[in-house]
């Protein structure tokens, strides 16, 4: 069975460079798209793309609805199928286009790949993501021991990324620099962070408590007064490992470089999750307690706006839809809330006005 088409592999590789550098894709959208492409070859043996036929969209879409995980051994995830045929469908649409394709293909072609209707919304719909309470984090971070580096630097990491809503990403490539602790904000600096769309925004400490911010303070005064480091230095060091008498690795120290992945902060959050004997969140899901701390406290439309700023988004409704979504239990409360006395009319229209200004001003 043959395992690759050189024709096809030179296809390919035109295509990933006219995503990167024409339509501006990250190395993940490209690798996806890659990872459809050598799904579709697979089943198709190789075939030439220029012998491409609507009937093996069909046959495959039919196929990979019967495929199962590999890793948990269920049926693949409607989401998978439609982020799959999604970039094949957008794969074959640019091909018609090019030379050599264009009497061989039809725009038209490219639809085969489309799912029902009925599974495409299953695909796209958004599932509660469950996030911690602020009360649960300040309970985890007060569980965390501190009497080693390591100890200290892991407290610190997740007190740092409540108090900044920063992602894991963009914190394992935070330098000392990047924190002022007397204006009390975080520079991410995309030309030296690891920002998502590669943005430059400022964010302010959160207001999460003293204590959070405490522990942050400490920890880059640490760094700086104990250590000597300097600006230019990792925020959040790796873990120095070395061999011991035994000839096993073990961790004993901070390595002055930055963390290559952002894997090793989701580790030191399962650790500290599991410690505080509560269920493992990501630290992106912070983010969302942010949120949710925010819609609590921010009581005009100027505040909510400068909270969802302070988060990198450019567009309030982001952190609306993206982060926002009420559970199944805050939703029946808000209903019933609904049901209660409502203001006066003068109270109402007071508010109205307030909000009416502020969105102004924001504009």
């Amino acid at each position: 069975m043959p395992t690759h088409n050189p024709e096809n592999e030179r296809i390919k590789r035109r295509y990933f460079a006219y995503l990167k550098e024409a339509k501006r894709r990250g190395e993940p959208s490209v690798d996806a798209a890659a990872k459809a492409l050598s799904r579709f070859e697979l089943d198709t043996r190789f075939r030439a793309f220029k012998k491409f036929h609507p009937e093996q969209a069909v046959a495959f879409k039919r196929r990979l609805a019967e495929q199962t995980n590999a890793r948990t051994g269920k049926p693949l995830a409607k989401a998978t199928i439609h982020s799959t045929l999604a970039a094949l469908k957008a794969f074959f649409f640019w091909l018609a286009g090019e030379s050599g394709f264009r009497s061989r293909l039809s725009y038209s072609d490219a639809d085969y790949f489309n799912l029902s209707d009925r599974d495409a919304r299953i695909a796209r719909t958004r599932l509660d993501k469950p996030a911690p309470s602020l009360d649960e984090v300040c309970h985890v971070i007060q569980t965390m021991p501190a009497v080693s580096a390591i100890q200290r630097r892991d407290r610190a990491l997740v007190a740092f990324i409540l108090l900044t809503g920063a992602r894991d990403g963009a914190t394992a490539s935070l330098k000392v620099k990047h924190v002022d602790l007397a204006a009390g904000c975080l520079l991410q600096d995309a030309r030296e962070v690891a920002t998502k769309f590669g943005k430059t925004f400022t964010t302010s400490f959160f207001p999460v408590g003293d204590e959070v911010r405490t522990i942050v303070h400490h920890w880059v005064e640490y760094l700086t007064t104990e250590l000597h480091w300097g600006p230019e230095d990792p925020l959040f060091p790796a873990t120095r490992v070395e061999s011991g008498l035994d000839h096993a690795f073990r961790p004993v120290g901070l390595e002055r470089r930055h963390w290559s992945s952002a894997e090793p902060i989701r580790e030191v959050f399962r650790r500290a999750f599991r410690g505080a004997g509560l269920p493992y969140y990501p630290p992106h899901r912070l983010r969302n307690t942010l949120v949710l701390l925010g819609e609590g406290l921010c009581q005009t439309p100027e505040q909510f706006k400068a909270w969802s700023q302070n988060l990198g988004h450019s567009d309030v409704l982001t952190t609306f839809t993206s982060y926002g979504d009420l559970s199944g239990a805050r939703q029946a409360e808000v209903i019933r809330d609904l049901g209660r006395p409502r203001k006066t009319n003068a109270e109402a229209l007071s508010m109205l006005e307030e909000a009416t200004k502020a969105l102004r001003r924001a504009d």
